[in-house]
């Protein structure tokens, strides 16, 4: 199907006032038969108009330096036209306000005050009446100066509106990052120990069915609590306290067969650093259940001069370990609070989190 474009005389920005200063022109154009000037200068103006009018809407597509060509041609037109029609000095009127599209008041105010002195300079060397030359300047100041102030308004109100455009497009692009990182962090955490009691459940049916049921009722009850935690971090709220968390993760380094050892002294923190040390340790736990192979894991959680430091640290295998969207979301989280992360494979594996307090 042909698609058929529409030529517009204005960009889709600009409203219907710009056909309305239009009117500005017919005072050029009808000043010869005012003053019944000579049908040569009738002609000339007639063709001088239709000369200015693609010159006007053209200035409405062009910015920076590019608009000193409209505004060069309506200079031109005026300085022609002055000594033969006194409605020249709406072109210049023009010419001033085509400086709006320069760009901020500091670059346009220099090239109004050069206009300026270009009409000052040919009303003094043609002798032109001062009625002229006086509303000339004084309206191609007044109004050149209000456009251009004008025109830098509304170019800081679109930057304003994009810049605030871009700030809701990230607020919604770092709400889905953190959604993804909590629910990373909750169900992965979680999705272990319900594998670890289930199999666990699975070893007792035959020896203790008691256990095996109570094992079974704890996978319900870590379901159910999965299901919670996953509205709430999709809600906004991340943690239920470091407290909390430390319960939940001791509960699942037993299940895993790795004794915890604790040392926590509980400084003082506000709710955010302490769900990010909570997200932090449910994510460190769920690495060492998983992966780390160990039999003992060390969790401390102490003030050190200005600094809140905790440390998740195991004697398993450790090594290198490629960077995962868990731990990276954790480094995220604790350098957002100009903190620091620390991970050491050396013997077994150790992760060390430093926050300012």
């Amino acid at each position: 199907m042909l698609t058929v474009r529409r030529m517009r005389l204005l960009p889709k920005n600009q409203d219907w006032t710009a056909y309305v200063w239009l009117v500005y022109l017919g005072y050029f154009l009808i000043s010869p038969w005012l003053l019944r000037a000579p049908t040569w200068v009738r002609l000339a103006t007639v063709l001088g108009t239709l000369a200015a009018l693609p010159m006007y809407f053209l200035g409405y597509w062009l910015c920076g330096r590019r608009v000193l060509w409209v505004v060069g041609g309506f200079t031109l037109l005026g300085i022609l036209f002055a000594p033969i029609n006194p409605g020249a000095a709406t072109l210049f009127i023009f010419a001033s306000t085509a400086l709006a599209g320069i760009g901020d008041p500091p670059k346009a105010f220099p090239y109004l005050g050069v206009l300026l002195a270009m009409v000052a300079a040919e009303a003094w060397l043609l002798k032109l009446p001062p009625i002229f030359w006086i509303t000339t300047m004084f309206f191609s100041s007044l109004i050149g100066s209000a456009v251009i102030h004008w025109a830098h308004r509304r170019r800081l109100t679109e930057k304003l509106l994009a810049a605030q455009a871009e700030s809701e497009h990230l607020a919604k692009v770092a709400e889905r990052e953190r959604i993804a990182r909590d629910l990373h962090d909750l169900l992965g955490h979680t999705l272990s120990v319900i594998v670890l009691k289930s199999e666990l459940a699975s070893r007792l049916t035959a020896s203790d069915p008691a256990r095996a049921a109570e094992e079974i009722r704890d996978v319900e009850r870590i379901s159910r609590d999965a299901l919670t935690q996953v509205r709430a971090a999709v809600r906004g709220y991340r943690s239920a306290g470091f407290d909390g968390e430390l319960k939940v993760a001791m509960q699942a380094l037993e299940a895993a067969g790795i004794q915890v050892e604790t040392s926590v002294e509980h400084p003082e923190l506000s709710p955010t650093q302490e769900t990010v040390f909570a997200m932090a340790l449910r994510e460190a736990v769920t690495n060492v259940v998983r992966h780390a192979h160990a039999t003992v894991c060390r969790l401390t959680l102490r003030q050190v001069g200005r600094f809140c430091e905790m440390v998740v640290a195991d004697n398993g295998l450790g090594g290198a370990l490629d960077e995962g969207s868990g731990l990276s979301g954790m480094r995220e989280r604790v350098e957002a609070l100009g903190g620091a992360l620390e991970r050491d494979g050396s013997h077994g594996t150790q992760l060390r989190i430093r926050v300012p307090v």
